[in-house]
């Protein structure tokens, strides 16, 4: 039976590139979803231990900056890397990629470095700005749990290079499941060790990443690719990947400050608005998560050997395929989250020191949120194109206008709906970055069609 099954799916997705991409997207939502649920319970256990009082908003606020530098500065390595390496591959040979790889990986650890000792020094400046409305007791455990979180930001973009190089040889499977290691362990640190309370949470992170850093560095050695960074030259090949990683870099840092920025204003309103807005933006990001992280790591090697091979018809029918079935689907999802929101949180939170009238202003917020899916889900899809054409100074001007129209958008919605405001503002974001990028590269499509 097992083996019946097994070949049906090799025979649904083998053949178009269309069933290449559902089939190794599918994979990495079954494996991620498989991770989504120890995320989960770990966020129940969670809200149980900490509810939405200060200890957790303190947490949030020291996991701000890092995760935007993770997002950033590792997170664009990913994607600048990719494109690149397929092409090395393909066209010059396995040895020429790994030059490039132990380049990058150079290059990328020497950056990395030196930000996460910029971040911690700089600590004492920003948090004061970021956390304006805690009190000095509140203020000084957000800075120690910041330099407990720091070393996630150099395993995190060590990660992100050899994830980014399975998933470029098209092995999905590891990298996606890796990651349920960091909840798992966060999980057991809540129980086992009651008297860390807040810095469980930030141990949990840490532990985590060094053990799926060992997982994927073993799979990679296994397969003969060296991980030791060694320095060759600054090459062609290594150019074109620094030259990709300044946009998508600047893009990244314009869109993920608008969580800084989101985060920040809601620290500004009554105690608790900041939990409220992370336990609002965790429920509404499991779906997305699941489905953005499945398409956007499966496609982009499919979308690089097109764009490497000038398949420009293929690229736009597998585009306009994708949008038109991500339409139709985040839309119902949409409906469901505003119609059973607060039946949803009372399910997952309300126990403990979560209260009923917690469960009420999550739900509220989740109602805004979910206006957000269906751009969300289709930008993830129209960046991937982007990035695979090596067209991402797109990206840095749609983030940068994001940006202004989030500050801009947070302000005047909070005068009327508070916290809930700010995940308004959100959605309203997501909409104009869908529609910035899905114009722009519909000209370029045209123009390479056309050629």
């Amino acid at each position: 039976m097992f083996k019946k099954v097994l070949e049906a799916w090799k025979k649904l997705t083998s053949g178009s590139i269309n069933r290449q991409i559902f089939g190794a997207a599918a994979i990495v939502g079954l494996l991620t979803a498989s991770i989504k649920v120890v995320t989960v319970a770990k966020e129940l256990i969670v809200a149980w231990r900490f509810g939405t009082g200060d200890e957790l908003d303190a947490f949030l606020i020291a996991l701000v900056v890092p995760s935007l530098i993770i997002n950033v500065v590792a997170g664009s390595f990913n994607v600048a890397l990719i494109p690149t390496y397929v092409r090395v591959r393909e066209q010059q040979g396995i040895k020429a990629s790994q030059r490039l790889l132990s380049g990058v990986m150079v290059w990328s650890l020497g950056l990395l470095v030196i930000t996460t000792i910029a971040m911690m020094a700089a600590a004492p400046l920003y948090l004061p700005l970021i956390a304006s409305g805690f009190d000095p007791q509140k203020l000084n455990l957000t800075l120690h749990l910041l330099w407990a979180i720091a070393p996630i930001v150099l395993l995190s973009g060590i990660l992100s290079i050899w994830s980014a190089v399975l998933n470029a040889g098209e092995r999905f499977a590891l990298a996606a499941v890796s990651p349920i290691v960091t909840p798992a362990i966060t999980i057991l640190l809540l129980f086992g060790f009651r008297a860390l309370g807040i810095f469980a949470l930030a141990a949990g992170l840490v532990c985590g990443s060094i053990v799926e850093m060992f997982i994927l560095g073993l799979a990679l050695y296994r397969q003969n690719i060296p991980l030791r960074p060694k320095w060759y030259k600054f090459d062609a090949n290594l150019r074109q990947v620094a030259g990709q990683y300044a946009p998508i870099m600047t893009g990244a840092f314009l869109m993920c400050s608008t969580n800084l920025v989101d985060q920040s204003m809601a620290a500004m309103l009554m105690p608790g608005s900041v939990a409220a807005l992370g336990y609002a933006n965790r429920v509404i990001f499991l779906p997305l998560t699941l489905s953005t992280t499945a398409l956007g790591t499966a496609v982009i090697p499919y979308f690089s050997k097109m764009v490497a091979r000038e398949d420009w018809l293929n690229v736009r029918h597998t585009l306009m395929g994708y949008l038109k079935l991500i339409f139709a689907l985040t839309i119902t999802l949409t409906i469901f989250f505003i119609l059973g929101s607060e039946l949803i949180v009372k399910l997952l939170f309300q126990r403990g020191s979560f209260t009923a009238s917690d469960t009420q202003l999550v739900a509220q917020i989740i109602n805004f949120y979910a206006l957000q899916i269906p751009f969300y889900v289709s930008s993830i899809f129209v960046v991937r194109l982007i990035n695979s054409l090596g067209i991402n100074y797109l990206l840095a001007w749609g983030s940068g206008l994001n940006l202004i129209f989030n500050i801009i958008g947070n302000y005047v919605f909070m005068i009327y709906f508070g916290v809930k405001g700010i995940a308004l503002s959100t959605s309203f974001v997501y909409l104009f970055s869908f529609s910035f990028l899905f114009f722009f590269l519909s000209k370029h499509l045209k123009i390479f069609v056309a050629d």
